[in-house]
């Protein structure tokens, strides 16, 4: 991918998807079809809830929770009352569930955020927290088959375990393939440009911290399981 693809800034790698209806990068789709296939024969609906974002859309998310038009949440997944944090404070609750546009996963087309559309009971609104996919939870059983099989098919958890930066999210998968290779490419400078220029709620915050930011919210990831952090 070139340094546009990379920060979101543009969509070239990304084809869109009828059946499911999602956006994925062309290297990936093969793959997570024959995925959601192997889902399905076991009565699982592979539903991708979100899958390539690109800047701007990271942009607004970014914005409308530094502004206080979007809840925060704690690293439990609480709700936080903005208008009482410090601007260290709120960015760190944003950065605990969100990227920073230009630095998220999401833009290289290579992430799904996934649900198994046959486990939702009607009228119930998914909420994408960590007790819906544990033990008891509706998509307990989706994450139990992805455990033993999402890594035949390219895909890991890139946010399995709390490094302190992201909190864990057994809903986002990525393909391996793509997002190690993109995860190299994405430098900090290049990332530093992007935000430079951009109209981002906090800038001289957020830049400030940038270094913090780039290794602990963007490197600190878990590797395929098998393979070295």
């Amino acid at each position: 991918m070139n340094e546009l693809e990379l920060t979101g800034r543009a969509c070239t790698h990304i084809v869109e998807l009828e059946q499911p209806s999602c956006m994925l990068h062309y290297e990936t789709v093969t793959s997570f079809l024959a995925m959601r296939d192997a889902a399905a024969a076991q009565g699982i609906d592979l539903v991708v809830r979100s899958g390539f974002r690109d800047f701007a859309t990271q942009l607004l998310i970014w914005n409308r929770k530094w502004t206080g038009a979007r809840p925060l949440l704690d690293r439990e997944g609480q709700p936080l009352e903005s208008e009482h944090l410090t601007d260290a404070q709120r960015m760190d609750a944003i950065l605990c569930w969100s990227a920073i546009p230009g630095g998220s996963r999401h833009h290289w087309g290579s992430e799904v955020d996934v649900i198994d559309a046959a486990s939702v009971p009607p009228g119930y609104t998914v909420q994408l927290v960590p007790a819906e996919y544990a033990s008891g939870g509706i998509f307990a059983r989706l994450s139990a088959w992805l455990d033993v099989n999402m890594g035949r098919f390219g895909y890991y958890r890139p946010y399995r375990i709390d490094h302190g930066g992201v909190s864990p999210e057994p809903w986002h998968l990525s393909y391996a393939p793509v997002a190690l290779p993109a995860l190299e490419c994405l430098s900090m400078p290049m990332l530093r440009q992007v935000l430079e220029t951009s109209e981002i709620a906090g800038r001289s915050q957020v830049l400030g911290r940038l270094p913090e930011i780039y290794t602990r919210y963007l490197l600190s990831v878990d590797a395929p399981q098998g393979d070295k952090p």
